[in-house]
């Protein structure tokens, strides 16, 4: 019999179908994150202030935040490569809307509609969960989110290259096409894997042993306690991350007193060690995991506890030393990323394939609300002492909150990860017996 690799060729396809989806998400970060490196000559255009110029940016966001739990059904319903597709193709239409857009309040609207591709990743990961074994996917989601900051760097360099000489609507219009040519690319190359294919109960057998979308299934995730931790983790998890990318940089300008240059280097560096640590966290979480089930979220919980520690002994570095806190920083920069590959593996870990999707996005849609809070608090706090003491305030708690949370779901993620090999060897089980009858 063949197994379940050879039936759904995810043997072959793997390695291709998961490059396609790192140029997907390199390219789209690259779009979403450019409006920053752009936000003056798009006030500019439209004689705006800040206040408005935020509005822009907090539609996409919001609009994004709602549709994270549409696109979770969708992809558990549907066939994920065609939505992914989709997706792709209402990210080159959204941004040729915005660049388009004649008057202010038509590009808040074109802007907003953007956010509605902003939520169609959690159809990748899943898709990804079932090309690669358990025991490969922490390292094949890291690998998928080393586009973030790349993306984010690629978006700087393109705003800073193309804006000066073809102006932001003509980056907008790059970019744009950039979505349609890759939504063309993603309905000829990858192809659908079997919900559940990579699973290690569908090894040796002819087609895996697959369910159909339910709400009964999804009604059962709330009652998933390590699943819930991992939520409650994800709430918290994106309060420093968020901190950190909105007001670092006012911090190293006003109170490092680095020049916009020395700002610029810096975070350069910084961002292309983040990358690597998303690879890192991710195979290292995979080696844990050979070793203990519960070894992602340990490695998670370590890491996260490491951060709480260096990040402020990377701020009490003196600021004529710009050096060693350059290498704190970077040090930082190792640990910060290390939970979310091996978080978004281990929901896949305890999950049923016909509803991971929506798994995910429940996950994404609870970091939203997170995502929004954690720039205001950070900006209430500074005023009454310092942004540098807000920023340590809120990251080290959360990351501590975090560490509790994370080592809580290692304790219980072994029994539902013992569940889900139950309800997957039952159904292989049904399926043989079927055969027979």
């Amino acid at each position: 019999m063949k197994s379940a690799l050879s039936y759904t060729g995810v043997g072959r396809r793997r390695w291709v179908t998961l490059m396609v989806f790192f140029l997907f998400l390199l390219l789209h970060q690259t779009d979403k994150l450019l409006i920053g490196p752009l936000t003056t000559p798009i006030m500019q255009t439209f004689g705006i202030d800040e206040s408005q110029m935020g509005a822009a940016f907090t539609g996409a966001l919001l609009v994004g935040a709602v549709l994270y739990p549409v696109w979770g059904y969708l992809y558990d319903r549907f066939a994920r490569a065609r939505l992914v597709a989709l997706a792709s193709a209402i990210w080159g239409a959204t941004t040729w809307l915005s660049a388009l857009a004649p008057t202010f309040p038509a590009f808040v609207v074109s802007r907003g509609s953007t956010g509605i591709d902003d939520a169609s990743y959690p159809g990748i990961f899943s898709m990804v969960s079932d090309y690669f074994p358990p025991a490969m996917r922490g390292r094949a989601i890291g690998l998928l989110q080393f586009s973030g900051p790349l993306g984010y760097l690629l978006g700087i360099a393109l705003a800073l290259g193309l804006g000066g000489l073809l102006g932001w609507r003509a980056v907008f219009v790059v970019t744009g096409a950039l979505g349609v040519v890759l939504a063309v690319v993603i309905l000829l190359v990858v192809r659908e894997p079997a919900r559940g294919a990579s699973e290690p109960e569908m090894a040796g057998h002819d087609a895996p042993a697959t369910e159909r979308f339910n709400w009964s299934v999804v009604r059962q995730l709330l009652r998933k306690r390590s699943l819930l931790l991992l939520y409650a983790q994800g709430f918290f998890g994106v309060f420093p991350w968020q901190v950190i990318t909105y007001w670092i940089f006012r911090y190293l300008e006003v109170e490092r007193g680095y020049t916009p240059d020395e700002v610029f280097v810096t975070m350069s560096v910084a961002v292309i060690v983040i990358s690597t640590g998303y690879v890192a966290g991710g195979a290292v979480g995979d080696a844990l995991f050979r070793r203990w089930r519960q070894g992602r979220l340990l490695a998670s919980a370590g890491a996260v506890l490491v951060g709480a520690v260096l990040l402020p002994l990377t701020f009490s570095v003196p600021i004529e030393q710009r050096t060693l806190f350059l290498l704190m920083l970077c040090l930082n920069a190792i640990f910060i990323p290390f939970a979310g590959p091996n978080v978004s593996a281990s929901v896949h870990d305890i999950v049923l394939p016909e509803v991971r999707s929506t798994a995910l996005a429940l996950l994404n849609f609870i970091e939203s609300i997170g995502s929004a809070l954690a720039p205001l608090i950070a900006g209430i706090l500074a005023v009454q002492s310092s942004l540098g003491v807000a920023m340590l305030l809120i990251c080290v708690s959360t990351w501590l909150i975090c560490t509790v949370i994370l080592f809580m779901a290692a304790r219980l993620a072994p029994r539902d990860m013992d569940t889900l090999r139950a309800q997957m060897g039952a159904r292989v089980r049904a399926r043989i017996e079927a055969a027979q009858a």
